[in-house]
């Protein structure tokens, strides 16, 4: 394995780099999250159809560039090191994945174009906010009651003579309330037969051309165009980057993602995009601790105590030594995770773990300042706090790694039941 990275792949993070430190500045992070949208709209389509992000990992039939989740993950942590609020984890991250999986041709040809050039975003709605089980990052996804296991609650998928109809709502949606087009996961066929779909249900904020009164073009059967009795509310959440909604469903028409409810491995599409989100995750994570570490650095150098810097003192150049053996460790387990999925969840609990880690430390060099709400130090602990609550917690991903890889012995149907219980 060569662990070195290319020439193309050193050109996406230097370029994406210089492009955040002249438009992702503290200043402009703070004025996007208070948009409605959560994020800088013209950033997002500089980065989409400038650099190319949402498409890094699609396909090239379907105007991606046709790279892999390395250089997607290269991407996501210069975007983490910025703390930048943008769709690009729920759209590219997510949801593009599951489509390519699991959608009809009609289907992928219909989304992921646009999906690729960034006029169309989009986001995985899970019921209850299990968003980490339903990837199977912290349980086995297929024995987990995450999205409501046929019983009452979490959202229900109907079929009748007018096609789906979806029941419920699904809290902590990323990017729910800006969205495009949700991928919602329903159960269907009752408590006896119950199975998770997933379903694509269009916004009322995207309209296609076709519907709008644009240029004309095919438009996909298997490709809904309305949505009725859709209702989504931008949540208060702990990480203003992170913005999160509940989606209310009430006899909502939806198309089925894929050809066949019957066949259609909806959890196992979940868990492989969950392995591969994982190393993404890890590397955003990790450039997240890498901007706190950083601006820490400068801090110390230039903040001075007795009369001299307090970088300078030994015990300070301890702990920010102790720090950057941290950020080093998590950002080598992401790039092969990137380069083995399966290692994804172990790499995101250690990536989390250090995000936390260097976020606290953070706060606590910077002294009195740290703790104002004006400075920026805040922002990494809220966003270290807040993925671990959306994809972990630690504990949970390093368990059931544990477990899949069987250094607990041989994994007993007790064992499952209360990992699933969990």
């Amino acid at each position: 394995m060569d662990a070195a990275f290319t020439a193309e792949q050193d050109e996406i993070r230097r370029t994406l780099r210089d492009l955040l430190t002249r438009h992702a500045g503290p200043g402009e992070i703070r004025a996007a999250v208070r948009t409605a949208e959560g994020h800088d709209p013209a950033l997002w389509r500089r980065l989409a159809q400038g650099l190319g992000l949402p498409g890094l990992a699609l396909p090239e039939e379907y105007g991606g560039a046709g790279c892999t989740p390395t250089e997607l993950a290269l991407a996501c942590e210069e975007t983490g090191r910025a703390l930048l609020p943008s769709p690009l984890l729920a759209t590219a991250v997510l949801a593009a994945p599951l489509i390519t999986a699991l959608g009809t041709p009609s289907q992928r040809a219909g989304l992921l174009p646009r999906i690729a050039d960034g006029t169309l975003t989009a986001a995985l709605a899970v019921p209850g906010g299990s968003t980490a089980a339903a990837l199977g990052l912290t349980g086995d996804n297929r024995s987990a009651p995450w999205s409501g296991g046929g019983r009452a609650g979490g959202v229900q998928a109907r079929h009748g003579d007018g096609g789906w109809r979806l029941y419920g709502e699904a809290d902590r949606v990323l990017d729910g309330h800006s969205a495009g087009l949700l991928l919602v996961a329903a159960h269907t066929g009752g408590y006896p037969r119950s199975r998770t779909l997933l379903f694509l249900v269009p916004t009322e904020s995207h309209v296609p051309a076709e519907v709008s009164g644009g240029a004309p073009t095919e438009v996909p059967t298997d490709v809904p165009t309305r949505t009725q009795g859709l209702t989504r509310t931008r949540l208060t959440s702990l990480d203003e980057t992170r913005p999160l909604a509940r989606v209310e469903l009430r006899d909502t028409p939806a198309a089925l993602l894929g050809a066949d409810a019957d066949t259609a491995d909806v959890c196992g599409a979940l868990a492989a995009t969950g392995h591969t989100a994982a190393a993404v995750l890890a590397a955003e994570a990790v450039g997240a601790a890498a901007g706190a570490l950083e601006r820490t650095v400068a801090y110390v150098k230039e903040r001075e105590q007795f009369g001299r810097a307090i970088g300078s003192f030994q015990a300070v150049k301890h702990r920010l030594a102790d720090l950057y053996v941290r950020v080093e460790a998590a950002r080598s387990a992401a790039y092969y995770a990137a380069w083995d999925p399966a290692a994804g969840p172990l790499a995101l609990a250690q990536a989390l773990e250090t995000a936390r880690t260097v976020a606290g430390e953070a706060v606590q060099l910077h002294g009195g300042i740290g703790f104002t709400w004006e400075h920026e130090a805040h922002l990494y602990v809220k966003r270290a706090a807040a993925d671990e609550l959306l994809f972990g917690p630690v504990h949970r991903l390093r368990d059931h790694a544990a477990v899949r890889a069987g250094l607990f012995g041989d994994v007993s149907s007790r064992a499952l039941a209360h990992e699933a219980a969990v």
